[in-house]
């Protein structure tokens, strides 16, 4: 069967041999991104009952969406190997910030994403893109990402319980942690992430995730992991279940609030985070996958980029937060993947978890900080490739990294970085060759933050 479906149809249309490889290649290379980027489906009903929303929903739209994006990038995109899914850092920032701290409904913090994917899809069509993609500076993007990055580590540290807050010290590490049996589980999941990744060993994420919390199921007392389930109190349906999650927020969004101050900053942070977001992963994975000219033009851009905006808009709809292409990716392409063949695989892979919910609904939340914590530290990386020689560069994309961190709000981080490029630019006589772009974001920034 194998044979028939690699060697004719999806052979004649990936074009197996143009670019290098094979459909038992491709799967393999799905299978391996899948295993790498599987960890959202526990994390992302999680983090969203935060703000709250369903978690069951969340879970079921989580797993349609991001099969839905993972076939378009496959069928349309079909020279992208890439893996969609719901993005985090904007996931925590709607639950936590949008919905936590502004107060909106879930409704309304869906509006704000369907507007964000439309004008992402929007500007997908139209040579915006590329001006826009090509103005910010190599270093504002840089510090984006690991502010991002800050952000989701004081969630985890927050959600794990490993810090309290104090009003000398703003926080401070929590008295008896190494008391509680599920701190120390998940500290221990946090370190086998580290060392199966040090081992190269393929989905090192989800294999300590999994692991670890049937460890707890197992050992901790029933009483303590009752309070402690991301969602739904526990796994008492047993690990599969052939109900799946009703999706509530299905088409359940209100766009009533969408004009206010508030939300158009929330809407400008969302397209802003996910096109940068998406540009860079496609760049990076690019770069593995062969596909940057010497022009240092990457092929079929926009077709990848078309494919992760629409996902969204879909995501918004079936009721979950904002999809984007995932950097795990590369761990596929680093299998041989070449071809939207891979993408297919991924999306097939993550429909067949769709009777997994109450596996995936049923870990300790500590568990999925530890998750959080380890991919805080995979968006730090960014850190080391910023122009540190330069402070005009380097000094606003620190800023941006710390503002989302000690603000809790990656807005005011985007903001704080584009007022202060511009102005560190003016007053040292740096102007020349700054992009249109960076002042109109600029005023655009300062006006958020007077308005705010």
């Amino acid at each position: 069967m194998n044979l028939i479906l690699g060697g004719s149809m999806l052979e004649k249309y990936f074009d197996y041999k143009k670019h290098k490889t094979d459909f038992n290649t491709e799967v393999r290379a799905g299978v391996t991104t899948f295993l790498t980027m599987a960890y959202i489906l526990a994390l992302q009903p999680m983090i969203m009952s935060a703000g709250g929303f369903d978690g069951g929903s969340i879970f079921t739209a989580t797993v349609f969406a991001t099969a839905i994006a993972c076939f378009i990038m496959g069928f349309y995109g079909k020279t992208w190997p890439i893996g969609l899914s719901c993005g985090m850092g904007l996931n925590a920032y709607v639950a936590y910030y949008v919905c936590g701290t502004l107060g909106h409904t879930p409704q309304e913090a869906l509006g704000a994403v369907l507007v964000a994917g439309v004008i992402f899809l929007a500007i997908s069509l139209t040579p915006i893109r590329a001006w826009i993609i090509n103005a910010i500076p190599r270093s504002l993007k840089l510090g984006i990402g690991a502010g991002i990055g800050l952000f989701l580590a004081l969630i985890g540290f927050t959600l794990m319980g490993l810090t309290v807050s104090n009003e000398v010290t703003v926080v401070q590490l929590q008295n008896g942690f190494h008391k509680d049996p599920l701190i120390m589980v998940a500290l221990a999941a946090l370190i086998t992430m580290f060392v199966l990744d040090k081992l190269k060993i393929k989905g090192a994420i989800i294999i300590a995730l999994t692991s670890w919390t049937v460890i707890a199921w197992i050992f901790i007392p029933n009483e303590i992991l009752d309070k402690n389930y991301s969602n739904f109190g526990g796994f008492a349906d047993g690990i599969i279940s052939m109900k799946i999650p009703a999706m509530t927020h299905l088409l359940d969004f209100n766009l009533s609030a969408i004009f206010s101050g508030a939300m158009m900053s929330v809407i400008f942070t969302l397209f802003f985070v996910d096109f940068f977001d998406t540009a860079g992963t496609l760049t990076s994975v690019a770069n593995v996958a062969g596909k940057v000219d010497r022009n240092g033009r990457v092929e079929d851009i926009d077709k990848a980029l078309l494919a992760d905006s629409a996902g969204t808009v879909a995501g918004a709809l079936l009721g979950t937060t904002t999809v984007t292409s995932y950097v795990e990716s590369g761990s596929g392409v680093k299998e041989g993947g070449r071809t939207g063949m891979t993408s297919i695989v991924i999306g097939v892979l993550f429909l067949s978890m769709i009777f997994f919910s109450p596996l995936f609904l049923s870990i300790p939340k500590q568990i999925d900080a530890a998750v959080l914590i380890f991919v805080s530290i995979l968006f730090l990386q960014n850190l080391k490739d910023i122009e540190w020689e330069d402070i005009t560069e380097s000094g606003p994309a620190a800023l941006a990294a710390m503002t989302m961190a000690y603000t809790y709000n990656i807005s005011h981080g985007i903001a704080v970085a584009f007022v202060a490029y511009a102005l560190i630019k003016i007053f040292t006589g740096s102007i020349k060759g700054v992009s249109p772009a960076i002042w109109i974001v600029a005023v655009l920034s300062a006006i958020n933050l007077y308005i705010y």
